[in-house]
């Protein structure tokens, strides 16, 4: 829980009543919870949440009760989710609307690594902007939760992949995936780009650093292409002149969110069902860099703070 917002020392174990499943909904013992940047916005005071705070809104475990006018689920049933609340913590609710049902065949830790990270890339590459072949994608962070699973969907799609990554390490880990350039270091990074594709630049940049990297996004990109910012782990973009838009080419942003591309029942088992078949069939890699005691989640939101991971985190009760 965090009792105020403050740094990872704010994360303090504490005991709260087991929830009682209301209708639609599902009591889940949690097997292993997601860690993922919105909780340490929230937790830092960045995104607004009232105090006290159990934060976590990925989670995996075993459907222990079912509310009123629930159907598709039964105790023992295994779930994954990325739309819950409260995760952080040993049980938690989820409307069964919003649950994904667990294929067998797929171990609780990816079950857990899919919904935050997958669903992202998932809906970056196919909805937000849908690459086609040819094209050219910059992505930052490749070697990097999301920005793994992404190197990975956009070459099923046919793409040419430029991953940004901070060290040579996480260059062998993008060319591993696919990549066809990783660049080391986020300096300059749109000359590199441009000199890659010939002066013509990407057709698409998806950003989660934001701050440090907004402006040599737009610089890398070709004109009328677009800039998909889906986080801020290097802060959040400050106030912009949209006549920038303008200047370097008629280009586009924007700012989707998971929830947005998870609209209904139909859209949401389509999007997992996609990552789940990759993943038993062995062409999605989805990579697990460690677990945690729940009682260490600062100390896990610390190490993904330092943008130094190359998988998914989790927290384990």
């Amino acid at each position: 829980m965090v009792e105020k917002a403050g740094g990872p020392g704010a994360l303090v174990l504490g005991e709260r009543p087991v929830p009682e499943p209301g209708p639609g909904q599902l009591l889940v013992r949690t097997r292993a919870v997601g860690v993922n940047f919105i909780e340490i916005y929230q937790r830092e005071g960045v995104y607004p949440v009232e105090y006290p705070f159990t934060p976590g809104s990925e989670g995996m475990g075993v459907v222990a009760a079912v509310g009123s006018a629930v159907a598709a689920f039964a105790p023992g049933d295994r779930i994954t989710t990325t739309q819950a609340s409260r995760t952080y913590a040993d049980a938690f609710l989820v409307d069964a609307d919003k649950a994904l049902r667990v294929p067998d065949g797929i171990s609780d830790e990816v079950a857990a690594a899919i919904p935050g990270q997958g669903l992202t890339a998932h809906y970056l590459v196919r909805s937000t902007y849908p690459v086609r072949e040819g094209e050219v994608a910059v992505i930052t962070a490749g070697a990097g939760g999301v920005g793994g699973l992404a190197v990975q969907l956009l070459k099923r799609q046919g793409a040419t992949v430029v991953a940004l990554v901070g060290s040579e390490e996480k260059a062998d880990t993008a060319r591993s995936l696919g990549a066809d350039l990783a660049l080391v270091g986020y300096g300059n990074f749109a000359d590199r780009v441009r000199e890659f594709t010939g002066g013509r630049g990407a057709d698409v940049v998806y950003d989660s650093v934001g701050r440090d990297t907004f402006d040599e996004s737009l610089k890398a990109l070709r004109r009328r292409g677009m800039l998909v910012l889906f986080g801020g782990s290097s802060g959040q973009v400050p106030p912009f002149d949209l006549q920038q838009l303008n200047r370097f080419g008629s280009l586009y942003v924007t700012r989707p969110t998971v929830d947005d591309y998870l609209q209904d029942e139909q859209e949401r088992t389509w999007r997992a069902g996609e990552l789940f078949d990759a993943a038993l069939d062995g062409s999605l890699a989805v990579r697990v860099e460690a677990t945690f005691p729940l009682a260490e989640a600062g100390r896990a939101q610390e190490l993904l703070q330092s943008r130094s991971t190359q998988g998914k985190l989790l927290l384990v009760p």
